[in-house]
């Protein structure tokens, strides 16, 4: 019985990895796995191209969509510590203090 090439679970974590950009860029714990299960994947179905059954384009541009989602999220991650590191912290509190005031106040 052969295995299949299913990038059906890199998508989704790519997918999901992405909607977690909002939130300090914290998606690449989702999206680096991804990475890496369609990495072995790939070398797997090629070293043994018997056992497999599916397709290597498919899987291989699964991979490529989770690696742009892991540095698109590694640069919101790295731009988040250095926001918060420089002092940007206070100044963020600040600004959701303002436009939280301004919507109580309509």
């Amino acid at each position: 019985m052969k295995k299949q090439l299913n990038p059906t679970l890199v998508y989704v974590l790519s997918v999901i990895g992405f909607l977690c950009c909002c939130f300090a860029g914290l998606g690449f714990l989702l999206s680096g796995p991804a990475y890496f299960i369609a990495d072995k994947k790939i070398k797997d179905a090629t070293a043994n191209p018997d056992e497999y059954d599916g397709n290597i384009n498919a899987m291989n541009t699964a991979k490529i969509v989770a690696l742009i989602v892991t540095i698109i999220n590694v640069l919101n991650f790295l731009w988040a510590i250095y926001s918060i590191a420089t002092g940007g912290w206070e100044e963020s509190q600040q600004q959701w203090r303002d436009m939280m005031e301004q919507i109580n106040n309509q």
